[in-house]
């Protein structure tokens, strides 16, 4: 008879102890890769804003938060001047967001009106576009007054009622407010260049109302009262109906008789 194979005993293999500093070093590699993660996607992918004022009620109300769709367009490569490929033309209603002409930190949300070539006129509050009178549903009129472009009214108001005729340049936009008579646009500051174009609003992933200053405070302590209000009435003033709310694209139509 053979002799009987003796098992050997596992060893077990030493535990190898890592440093304090090794592990610390892990730790920041781990999240750092994290940071530049999240990083890359909202410069690239997807970005969270929210809407201060009321320019674009009521499509968009005051405390509206919105994810923006940021590869629509074709997104800013970061730290470089490079853009990565669109996947959707410009076309005329939709809701976008770009940067301000006037102020590099603000990204505005309008729809937009004007593409290059087209030839844009408003005469007392009626949009004409290409010599048409256009019907559009979903523009607001706060203010029932409508001023002429005559002497002695103010140019602001002027503004607002009355422009053009104007053609949109190559590579820019004109964009207006839906609550056209509360809204700052191209009224007032002329064409947005294509470049400045950040994104297009998905949906409304939460709605809260509360004012303007709410949302457009600098002040830390105010921010911080502001904060703990929002706390103590979330579940009361949060406008539940309004979550998951796709931003619809519309555009008008010519007027059957102007």
């Amino acid at each position: 008879m053979g002799r009987r194979s003796k098992k050997r005993k596992s060893v077990p293999s030493p535990r190898i102890r890592k440093s304090w500093k090794q592990l610390l070093w892990e730790n920041v590699k781990s999240f750092g890769i994290v940071i530049v993660a999240v990083l890359g996607i909202r410069a690239v992918v997807i970005e969270a804003t929210v809407v201060p004022t009321s320019s674009m009620q009521n499509t968009i109300l005051v405390g509206d938060h919105l994810f923006l769709n940021k590869i629509a367009y074709g997104p800013r490569i970061p730290f470089t001047s490079l853009r990565l490929p669109a996947i959707k033309h410009y076309q005329h209603g939709d809701v976008i967001a770009f940067v301000s002409p006037v102020d590099p930190n603000i990204v505005l949300v309008k729809r937009l009106i004007g593409l290059p070539g087209d030839t844009l006129r408003m005469h007392k509050k009626q949009l004409y576009v290409n010599g048409h009178p256009m019907e559009e549903p979903y523009v607001v009129h706060s203010d029932p007054q409508v001023y002429p472009d005559a002497a002695g009214v103010p140019t602001e108001l002027r503004r607002r009622d009355n422009f053009g005729p104007l053609t949109v340049p190559q590579n820019s936009i004109f964009a207006l407010g839906d609550n056209r008579d509360e809204s700052f646009d191209s009224r007032f500051w002329g064409f947005a260049p294509m470049s400045n174009l950040v994104g297009e609003p998905m949906f409304i992933h939460w709605s809260y109302d509360a004012p303007t200053d709410v949302w457009t405070a600098t002040d830390l302590t105010q921010r911080l009262r502001d904060d703990i209000d929002i706390a103590e009435h979330f579940f009361t003033r949060t406008r539940w109906s309004r979550m998951g709310k796709v931003i619809r694209h519309q555009w008008g139509s010519p007027k059957s008789n102007p």
